[in-house]
């Protein structure tokens, strides 16, 4: 008997976080949320996640961006065994990479055509979005070589320290305007999933 209401917690369990699963999955991403323009309190990040220059040890020219998808952080080298570190949302699962690539194009305000491969997993967003408050690419984005990939701003600032995004950086928009103005085009990019030792 005791054997059987085991199984029965078990097939309840599997039932419910299926249950949970397909719900999430109806619900779409938390970080895009199209037309929804937060707070000036909900920019406001952790004291962990707010930019700050820190100490960090590199052999990249300054002005080179590291980008630590591990650790939520981009670091833009300073020189001197100094970095100005950014706290970032970065790639769920299946959706993280590495390497090394250039800022091609910056812009201001971007406007958003999500990709058919987003379109296809999440089917509620729109086909194009105007630049603007409301729009998921945020203020600013820089964007990486020939890729569909960007540094941007965000409309949905609690997701940054988390991975959660198609495979862009996002930042605040106070900060994707910060770094914007610092970093020219041409500017290298390295993404490490995880950091040296």
């Amino acid at each position: 008997m005791k054997k059987i209401s085991s199984l029965v917690v078990l097939a309840l369990a599997v039932s419910l976080l299926t249950f949970v699963s397909h719900a999430n999955a109806q619900q779409g991403d938390p970080g895009d949320q199209p037309g929804y323009v937060p707070s000036d309190s909900e920019e406001q990040l952790s004291p962990a996640l707010q930019r700050q220059m820190v100490f960090f040890r590199s052999t990249e020219a300054p002005g080179t961006i590291i980008v630590h998808t591990s650790e939520r952080f981009l670091y833009v080298v300073q020189g001197n065994g100094r970095a100005l570190r950014y706290g970032i949302g970065v790639g769920r699962d299946g959706f993280q990479w590495q390497g090394l690539i250039k800022i091609t194009r910056k812009q201001e305000w971007p406007d958003w055509t999500p990709p058919a491969e987003m379109i296809e997993r999440q089917p509620y967003l729109p086909r194009f979005m105007a630049g603007g408050p409301g729009n998921p690419m945020g203020a600013r984005a820089l964007y990486l070589g020939a890729t569909v990939y960007r540094i941007h701003g965000t409309n949905q600032p609690q997701t940054i320290g988390s991975a959660v995004s198609s495979g862009c950086f996002r930042l605040v928009n106070a900060d994707v305007i910060d770094l914007y103005n610092r970093i020219p085009v041409g500017t290298k990019v390295i993404v490490r999933q995880r950091p040296e030792v």
